[in-house]
């Protein structure tokens, strides 16, 4: 966790099945992403200057895709920032262990999809900024 940095962020672009009655976009396990889901939950009905987030994680991986409408995802190691705007259901961002993250700025009815390498476990959680700090060592 302590080398990780935001560079290792990846925006990564799903497979976007065309055809007169709709789109669809799979997504495989060790295909599509890097990593096996194991789970799956999406944040929605987040009301107007909410942010969620707020934390980083010791081992689990995430791509976080605006399944609809947008949200900006702050991104920080500890010493580089990044921001990244979603708002296409076929992009995703990977976010890697050792990142703290902070969503924010979502749009009226948007969706933020998340999918998971790991279960929940509340001891993978870092929830205070200046623990993660220590921790990624500055």
């Amino acid at each position: 966790m302590k080398n990780t940095t935001i560079y290792d962020c990846k925006i990564v672009e799903l497979k976007k099945i065309h055809n007169r009655a709709g789109n669809i976009t799979p997504i495989e396990n060790m295909q599509d992403i890097p990593f096996n889901i194991k789970r799956v939950y999406y944040l929605y009905d987040i009301p107007s200057g909410e942010e969620r987030g707020g934390h980083a994680h010791r081992k689990l991986k995430q791509l976080l895709i605006a399944a609809s409408g947008g949200f900006d995802v702050k991104l920080d190691d500890g010493r580089n920032k990044k921001f990244v705007h979603l708002n296409r259901p076929n992009i995703g961002l990977m976010v890697v262990p050792g990142i703290w993250r902070e969503l924010n700025n979502f749009s009226s009815g948007a969706i933020c999809l998340v999918l998971a390498s790991e279960n929940y476990d509340e001891k993978d959680y870092i929830r205070k900024y200046n623990e993660f700090k220590k921790l990624k060592n500055i």
